[in-house]
């Protein structure tokens, strides 16, 4: 480590948001600009190189971030650079949208602040690309074999790029009109402004990789058709199933899903439309779901102009710290946070009855009523118990004439036709089943993120790609190089 008492005098600093009256007034990343690199040295200093260093424990990448802190810490960012490359294709994507279980593995978490690896991660990458460290690696020779990869988001996207550096021609189908999956269309421009996204395309691109957009594979394109036309295919769809809410006036005008929600208010940001059909302007807004897709699903209504946004969430509001019984260090515990969406509207005070910030813990909805044209105008709930069972005279009633339904995915969609045409068996949770290799059922199919993991974060998507990406290789030459740092049955860290 540079400083063998960084982590005993400097204190933990984060990159600092933009002021709230600023930020909601526009679609840019919350962040002050440039405000990142003056303090990230001081904060890597912190990082204790660990003899046993758990951060690599918690990353599904296994990054090596005693490694480049230090390197950091020394200026020295062109190393920096190439060490987090070495173990993840897209630290710019993770760094701002992955919730960093690696801090929550830091040893000095034990009983301080942990370092700030986020951000570190977020500086290497920003600046790998300011100075032109990030290069095209296209491979040194072609090999004869051919891979499909079906889905753009991040676990298709790295699983393409490795494959196609070690040689194999390699296209991605992508059922939208642009690529990233949920990236592109579910991650609010606040949270990730789509130019990362592009250029990391455009270096794909330079390397060899095909892409093939607006292609719905099992509808517009055969899939036996496709798994006959190349050596391999990987599924890589995502877990884009969303969960119902199965309550009395569902069926109500401006009840909708939070994935009907954020696509079109990405299409404004990208100059598709002016206007999104479902905007939230003017609007009583209630989210049901207290999750990272429920607070995109906060901010934007805030930026949308929304009358008034509330967000509930079935589970009793969690405390500040880490119980150690429960989820001792270094799990990921499950504390009280405070994401950029939710210090927005508490101050902006969009729900004056919420139990903080915009949101109501251990709330159940109990019906949807409507007007006598059909459309939604309450929500009624109840608070429930830590079994999710209701408290007699808790019910309440609150405004809404948009409802968002933000409960997350339960596996992949089986309604384009691409799971039956291959034969692809299922498991009883309703995600793609595979083997210790990856592979499917079906010879020559293999699938990875969340269609067979199940609903996870995005660090996880990019493992799952470049271990599937191994697997594939191996399949095709009889061995490989290329890492395989998760497998299919690896889990997160719980106590």
């Amino acid at each position: 480590m540079a400083d063998p008492k960084g982590f005993l005098s400097t204190p933990r600093r984060e990159w600092p948001r933009r002021p709230v009256g600023e930020r909601v007034r526009d679609w840019n990343e919350v962040y002050v600009p440039g405000a990142l690199l003056p303090i990230i040295s001081k904060q890597a200093d912190r990082c204790m190189d660990c003899g046993i260093p758990f951060c690599h424990q918690a990353c599904p990448l296994g990054n090596l971030i005693p490694e480049w802190n230090d390197l950091v810490s020394r200026e020295d960012w062109r190393a920096a650079s190439d060490r987090l490359h070495a173990t993840n294709n897209f630290p710019e994507f993770t760094g701002r949208l992955c919730p960093a279980p690696c801090e929550a593995g830091c040893v000095l978490a034990i009983n301080q602040p942990a370092v700030t690896i986020k951000n570190v991660e977020c500086a290497i990458a920003d600046r790998a690309w300011e100075e032109g460290f990030v290069e095209p690696r296209p491979p040194e020779r072609l090999s004869d074999r051919t891979v499909a990869v079906i889905g753009s988001g991040p676990t298709g996207l790295a699983a393409a790029q490795q494959l196609t550096r070690a040689g194999h021609t390699v296209a991605v189908y992508e059922r939208d009109d642009r690529l990233g999956g949920l990236m592109r269309y579910g991650i609010p421009e606040f949270k990730m402004e789509k130019h990362h996204l592009d250029r990391r395309l455009e270096q794909m691109r330079a390397e060899g990789t095909r892409f093939r957009t607006s292609t719905v594979v099992g509808r517009d394109l055969d899939a036996a058709e496709l798994r006959a036309r190349y050596d391999a295919v990987v599924i890589a769809t995502g877990a884009t199933a969303w969960r119902e809410l199965d309550v009395p006036g569902r069926e109500l005008a401006g009840v909708h899903q939070a994935m009907e929600y954020l696509p079109p208010a990405n299409r404004v940001c990208a100059g598709d439309i002016e206007v999104s059909p479902l905007s939230a302007a003017g609007r009583h807004v209630v989210i049901v779901g207290g999750g990272d897709t429920g607070a995109d699903c906060l901010g934007t209504a805030v930026r949308q102009g929304a009358a008034s946004v509330t967000q509930l969430d079935i589970y009793a509001q969690p405390g500040t710290e880490r119980n150690d019984d429960t989820e001792p260090w270094p799990t990921y515990p499950k504390i009280y946070r405070l994401s950029a969406a939710h210090e927005e509207a508490a101050a902006l005070r969009t729900a004056p009855a919420a139990d903080a910030d915009a949101r109501l813990f251990a709330a159940s909805t109990l019906r949807f009523t409507g007007d006598a044209d059909g459309h939604v105008r309450a929500l009624h709930l109840v608070e429930v118990d830590a079994g999710r069972r209701p408290l007699p005279g808790t019910e309440r009633t609150l405004p809404a004439d948009l409802v968002l339904l933000a409960l997350g995915f339960s596996g992949p969609d089986r309604h384009d036709g691409l799971i039956d045409q291959l034969g692809i068996e299922l498991t009883p949770r309703g995600t793609i089943a595979r083997d210790a290799g990856f592979a499917t059922n079906v010879p020559g199919v293999f699938a990875a993120g969340d269609a067979a993991r199940g609903q996870s974060l995005i660090v996880w998507a990019i493992a799952e790609g470049r271990a599937v990406a191994a697997a594939v290789d191996r399949h095709l030459t009889g061995r490989s190089e290329l890492p395989a740092p998760i497998g299919p049955y690896d889990r997160p860290m719980t106590g």
